[in-house]
């Protein structure tokens, strides 16, 4: 982790919301593309907010076969040994819904770094097997190939799913999908999410206590949590 990194004590709080507040936040506060459209949970019932460690790709020729590193040192390598806890691998697969280089012998290296996932827009190999693991994936689809793509950089600026991933931005996904959080945002957006995740329960608690439909209160306003913070008083 870099002195730049966002802190794992952000990072816990982030834990702690949703990946759909997060994207209200996003949206609401820059009007910033922050949701991975087309990937989704692979393992389900396993949350990540964790700093992003990239991993770019590029259609298959074989002229930059030839050109790209293999070995230890292969670029998807020097991504996943970049990783550790609190980070996650992010691949830019081009959004190719089976294209897929990573299967259940490289993603050792993630394991043995004890990341705390990958997630990808194109597919993961030996899905079955890497869920053994024990963290996240996050992805379009499980696939028994390995065409279509080659890495060739390592922690490098990405698009995943048609959304811009800088290594160090936060990445927050849960079983509702994927979100990207700036890390220049981090604390701006954090702190959006906690009271109006704070806000959403209040409100609740009225609508529920008073038997009226939620638009009489949803979404909260500056005024409701300004009377939230009265009644906490």
């Amino acid at each position: 982790m870099s002195d730049k990194d966002v802190s794992q004590d952000i990072l816990n709080r982030y834990k702690k919301v949703g990946s759909a507040t997060v994207w209200t936040a996003v949206y609401t506060l820059r009007g910033i593309k922050c949701h991975m459209e087309t990937v989704k949970p692979l393992t389900r019932g396993k949350k990540i907010a964790s700093r992003a460690r990239t991993l770019r790709s590029l259609p298959i020729r074989p002229d930059l076969r030839e050109e790209v590193i293999t070995g230890e040192n292969a670029p998807e390598y020097i991504a996943m040994g970049s990783c550790g806890p609190g980070d996650v691998l992010v691949i830019d697969a081009m959004n190719i819904p089976f294209a897929t280089h990573l299967g259940d012998v490289k993603l050792l290296h993630l394991l043995m770094q004890k990341a705390d996932g990958v997630v990808t827009d194109g597919a993961i190999r030996d899905l079955e097997v890497v869920r053994t693991y024990g963290f996240a994936v996050f992805g379009q689809n499980q696939t028994p190939t390995a065409t279509d793509c080659l890495s060739v950089q390592a922690n490098v600026d990405i698009q995943c799913s048609g959304v811009l991933v800088r290594p160090g931005d936060i990445i927050v996904g849960d079983d509702e999908g994927v979100v990207v959080v700036p890390k220049h945002l981090a604390l701006e957006v954090l702190e959006w999410v906690e009271e109006h995740e704070e806000a959403e329960e209040y409100v609740k608690k009225k609508i529920l206590a008073e038997n009226c439909p939620p638009g009489k209160y949803y979404p909260p306003t500056d005024e409701t949590i300004k009377e939230m913070r009265q009644a906490q008083n």
